[in-house]
């Protein structure tokens, strides 16, 4: 079957579920087909790309001959692997899927639960996203493949025997209760010998064992401990490993309006997360991993302050030229698809805010010496002192011109604040005179041309008369006390303006010329930043019931997309995505504890952390 002729993939995103081993990850349908995998890391060129275009770009299914009466999946507790149970009128299967731990492979185990159940396996290799059919191969013992082309190759270890048809690998197969079929799959570049893959039995007691060691560390114990346990082990899952960067998403290009333009590579680290990351893991007991975060920041940074960009690598790389995929159609038509990311190139103020109060937050945290960043803060701070007065692209990446905007601005008071407070903090050599002068000039600049007495509201930029909800960010920063009366109509104009539903839009897209077609759902990080609001105004009923209403659009699994269509009632945007779990961990600390992340922050961090080691 061509691309031509091969029907699109129909899956609803969140109708998918994450498996990862900390290097690269795969989504899995509730159908039981692998539709999106990148291998050997989250940013290599995908070998299954159904998910953006159609069976013949690349999936592995295994699924009941019969269409089932019943699908529930689940993780295996404080886990990242999935069981899909498949109930048919013959019996019952449960489909297991994980990624070994430190093995480059894929574990996929059918267990026969009642009765006895047909199955159908289905293979299609297809590198370099979706366009390069490999040369495949039966291995010379048991039963099994190879398949290679150009610099990738995969091995395939099956308990059962498999054959070729119209470039796919087939077999059908029947199990029954009790009875276990194994399939294990993995990764070697093509130059290096034909990878080992682990045994699928051992492979899923060292995992199980591994997930459960790590999510047992968890500190939090509030009430909504489960679905912070879960995004934090999403957030694992979107870890490197061996750089310690963390991705905003595992895909590229799924839709934030569908059928629209507006498809992105996530693929990469974002600068903007740094703060709201670091105490993410300090505030859920994990230390190490914020270590790592902070230790990858400062290795990305390093080098000219006016180089900073606002997105890197996941071990700190620059060039992430964007290109679209003509092959790929999109996820449900939704084109282009997009490789690279070309926000990396404009200038976002904001980011040195978040940089420099993430390096601040972990000197005061007790994560480092407080001279591990200092030289490079002053650095940065010198070069923001000539620029914080340019127009940038904002939080959001607007690609239709420059703007004053308003939360770019107060990231800048960010950023003089910090350094400020660890000078003073640390007794650390900085031009603190000028340095404070600075401060004053940034908030009254902010507090002048960027709050519309007309709106009793902040505006998205200088002049202006629309709204964003980066703006709920000013309480959560510091910039303005969350009882100032310009906070309190800034809150209350966006509820007001940008609720849709009970949820927060980011803008109105058509009132900010941000150079793109179409509209989008609602956004999801700022929702949560709407409730971190209620809950600085102790306004704490209103806010639980809006953070369970953010808990009722997680699937059935935990997992958040970047937004939401109220609408359709679908998720939207890449998926699952980092900064969404990121702020739900973040706003169920908020609710559940009295000095929680938002807090810290507003008041600069905790003056008792203890000195750890320079990294």
């Amino acid at each position: 079957m061509d691309s031509a002729t091969a029907p699109a993939v129909a899956t609803a995103i969140e109708d998918y579920a994450l498996i990862g081993d900390c290097h690269t990850a795969a989504l899995v349908s509730k159908q039981g087909s692998i539709d999106w995998l990148c291998w050997p890391r989250f940013d290599s060129p995908a070998c299954f790309a159904a998910l953006l275009g159609t069976p013949d770009n690349g999936r592995w299914r295994i699924a009941p001959a019969e269409t089932p009466v019943n699908i529930t999946r689940r993780y295996l507790p404080g886990t990242m692997i999935l069981e899909t149970l498949f109930e048919t009128p013959s019996g019952s299967a449960a489909l297991i899927d994980f990624m070994a731990v430190e093995k480059d492979s894929i574990v996929r185990i059918v267990e026969g639960r009642s009765g006895s159940v047909e199955m159908q396996f289905e293979l299609s290799l297809r590198f370099e996203y979706g366009s390069a059919i490999p040369w495949v191969t039966r291995l010379n013992h048991g039963s099994g493949l190879r398949a290679i082309a150009g610099p990738d190759q995969v091995v395939l270890h099956s308990d059962i025997k498999l054959h070729g048809k119209a470039m796919t690998t087939v077999a059908s197969f029947t199990v029954r209760a009790g009875q276990r079929t194994r399939f294990v799959m993995s990764y070697a570049p093509s130059h290096q010998p034909l990878p080992v893959p682990p045994k699928a039995d051992e492979a899923l007691d060292d995992a199980e064992a591994t997930w459960t060691v790590w999510s047992g560390r968890c500190a939090y114990r509030g009430r909504y401990r489960e679905q912070v346990q879960r995004s934090l082990l999403t957030l694992k899952a979107l870890s490197y490993y061996p750089t310690g960067g963390i991705v905003a998403a595992p895909t590229t290009s799924l839709p934030e309006q569908p059928g629209g333009t507006r498809n992105w590579d996530y693929r990469f680290c974002w600068l903007r997360d740094a703060t709201f990351t670091l105490l993410a893991l300090m505030h859920a007991g994990y230390r190490e991993e914020a270590q790592a975060w902070g230790a990858w920041l400062r290795r990305t940074v390093a080098g000219s302050p006016s180089q900073l960009q606002t997105l890197y690598g996941l071990a700190g790389e620059r060039w992430v030229l964007e290109w679209e995929v003509p092959w790929l159609e999109g996820y449900q038509g939704a084109s282009p698809v997009r490789v690279g990311n070309a926000a990396s190139t404009q200038l976002q103020l904001d980011v040195y805010g978040e940089l420099i109060d993430a390096l601040y937050q972990e000197a005061t945290l007790g994560l480092v010496r407080p001279t591990a960043s200092w030289d490079l803060q002053r650095a940065l701070m010198q070069h923001l002192e000539e620029i914080w007065e340019q127009p940038d692209e904002s939080i959001w990446e607007v690609r239709g011109g420059a703007q004053n905007f308003t939360f770019s601005k107060v990231m800048v008071w960010v950023a003089v604040d910090r350094a400020i407070r660890g000078a003073e903090q640390f007794n650390l050599p900085a031009p603190l005179e000028r340095w404070r002068a600075l401060r004053t000039r940034v908030h009254d600049t902010v507090c002048r041309f960027g709050f519309s007495h007309a709106r009793n509201s902040f505006v998205q930029y200088f002049g202006a008369d629309t709204l964003d909800a980066s703006l709920l960010l000013l309480p959560l920063v510091g910039f303005l006390p969350p009882e100032d009366p310009r906070i309190a109509g800034t809150v209350e104009a966006i509820g007001r303006d940008l609720m849709v539903d009970g949820l927060i839009r980011r803008y109105h897209t058509h009132q900010t010329a941000d150079g793109l077609k179409g509209s989008e759902g609602v956004f999801l990080a700022c929702s949560f930043w709407y409730v971190d609001n209620l809950v600085l105004q102790g306004r704490h009923r209103e806010a639980r019931t809006m953070f369970s209403r953010l808990l009722a659009l997680c699937n059935d699994v935990g997992l958040l997309a970047e937004e939401y269509d109220p609408v359709s009632r679908r998720q939207l945007g890449n998926f699952p995505q980092a900064f969404s779990h990121l702020a739900l961990i973040n706003t169920a600390l908020n609710l559940d504890t009295h000095a929680g992340p938002a807090e810290q922050r507003s008041q600069g961090g905790d003056a008792d952390g203890e000195v750890g080691e320079e990294y």
